[in-house]
């Protein structure tokens, strides 16, 4: 059962009206700054004013406050105690004003939220005065998410408003070109204009897919971009490796269509997915076809793309980040480093073939650094075999299982070490790294990635 609320969350109308805030101290001043956000004036009431106000529009009056100093005043602050501050208290309490104490919530009418400010749009979070580090990360949350300039497209909305429900009857319709409106940067009115003549021709407007890279499996590695495209998808058409707390950051009524390829079972195939993609987008929908890592990096994205283009479909790549840099990242690996890796190649071990193998072993004889993908299950021969094509016995490696996630595993040794058994890795996708630059990373508390006899749970 979902707790009740202590208190009503509203957006109060002071335009035109006075804002009394008694205090001269620093707390006065931070109240300042909040509501000088708005356009009531804004009346500073201290008997020895402090702080410096000079860069917001108020009127100062250093002497003692007088009981008709507050009657008419929307709001009231009080940021200092005494006997100023008890009058102030005593008349917004007789007059019905609303009364804020600060640090005081068990006195307070109200509390004053954090503000993510993008006029005309206003989003105001409140843990009812008990919790404020609370409410200020999630204003930082919520200031990453709203881009700055969606306080112009909402005003363009809103101008827009009458002509877009003359236009527009269908509800889910307007909804759409609302959001398309908002998620366009650069939106000017000509271009707004056009976006609505487009959306009242198509009724539901243009479908378009967007390939959006979720990461290697963390909610806070997936970026902004995608989070935003998540929300505005009708439908999310994902992978078998997206886990389902990433799924979950999309809009709560769109449909969800696992396309899972697992090693050994493939409930569809490329073409199907292709298929399904052309089929979705073409109906007019928004398609968030979510891949793990990055969509451009062994995602098989060029595919959906071509198909994507043959139907004259509209698409955006979303970039993620890959397994290999969060593998890198979860052990401190510098992937790249001076006087010992002058680069970095991802590949495939899955299929490769002999010609790969010796190029791999070239490479990393150069110097560069190998992060290999899907190579999990045969991990000791293809070590083996980079081996028998002339890499050194002795290159550094560490495998890093489910990168990126709370439940990441790391596992080093050398390639000839790998080479020499089997590893009963813990079960999620694996990224393999060969080369001297490994030997830098922090690699403290990894497995051996050794004998034949080595188990893990």
């Amino acid at each position: 059962m979902m707790a009740s609320l202590n208190t009503f969350p509203l957006s109060f109308k002071v335009k035109g009206r006075r804002i009394v805030i008694v205090g001269g101290s620093d707390e006065a001043l931070n109240k300042v700054r909040l509501v000088s956000k708005t356009t009531a004036s804004i009346e500073i009431y201290s008997r020895q004013i402090e702080a410096d106000f000079s860069a917001f529009p108020v009127s100062l009056h250093e002497r003692a406050l007088a009981p008709g100093d507050i009657a008419g005043a929307a709001l009231v602050f009080v940021a200092e105690e005494g006997e100023d501050a008890e009058l102030a208290k005593a008349e917004a309490r007789r007059l019905g004003i609303p009364l804020n104490v600060v640090d005081v919530p068990a006195e307070c009418d109200f509390y004053t939220p954090s503000i993510v400010e993008r006029a005309p749009l206003t989003v105001a979070i409140s843990t009812e005065g008990d919790a404020p580090v609370l409410a200020r990360l999630v204003r930082a949350q919520i200031e990453a998410l709203l881009a700055p300039g969606i306080g112009k497209i909402a005003s363009m909305a809103g101008g827009l408003r009458q002509k877009v429900e003359s236009l527009i009857q269908d509800g889910a319709a307007r909804r759409r070109y609302y959001e398309d409106l908002v998620t366009r940067p650069g939106m000017g009115p000509a271009e707004a204009e056009r976006l609505l003549a487009d959306h009242a021709a198509h009724g539901r407007g243009q479908g378009m897919v967007w390939l959006i890279g979720a990461g290697p499996g963390a909610e806070d590695l997936l970026t902004l971009r995608a989070q935003r495209a998540l929300q505005q998808a009708d439908v999310i058409v994902h992978d078998q490796l997206v886990p389902a707390a990433v799924v979950e950051m999309g809009r709560r009524d769109a449909e969800q269509v696992c396309v899972g390829k697992a090693r050994g079972h493939h409930s569809f195939s490329q073409a199907q997915i292709n298929t399904l993609l052309v089929r979705l987008a073409g109906e007019g929908k928004r398609v968030a076809r979510l891949k793990s890592g990055d969509p451009m990096v062994f995602g098989r994205a060029g595919e959906e793309i071509a198909a994507l283009r043959k139907a004259g479909l509209a698409y955006e790549i979303v970039p993620g980040v890959s397994a290999a840099l969060a593998a890198a990242a979860d052990t401190a690996t510098p992937v790249t480093l001076r006087r010992t890796s002058s680069g970095f190649v991802m590949a495939t071990a899955h299929g490769a073939d002999d010609g790969d193998l010796m190029h791999w072993a070239a490479l990393a004889q150069s110097g560069l650094t190998l992060a290999l993908y899907m190579g999990k299950a045969i991990a000791a021969e293809t070590a083996a075999l980079l081996v028998a094509h002339g890499a050194a016995p002795d290159l550094p490696i560490g495998i890093v299982v489910n990168a990126g996630r709370a439940e990441s595993a790391s596992y080093s040794g050398t390639l000839g070490r790998l080479a020499a058994g089997a590893v009963d890795f813990v079960d999620g996708p694996a990224i393999i790294l060969v080369g001297r630059a490994v030997a830098h990373g922090d690699w403290a508390n990894a497995a051996e990635a050794a004998a034949s006899n080595f188990k893990v749970a």
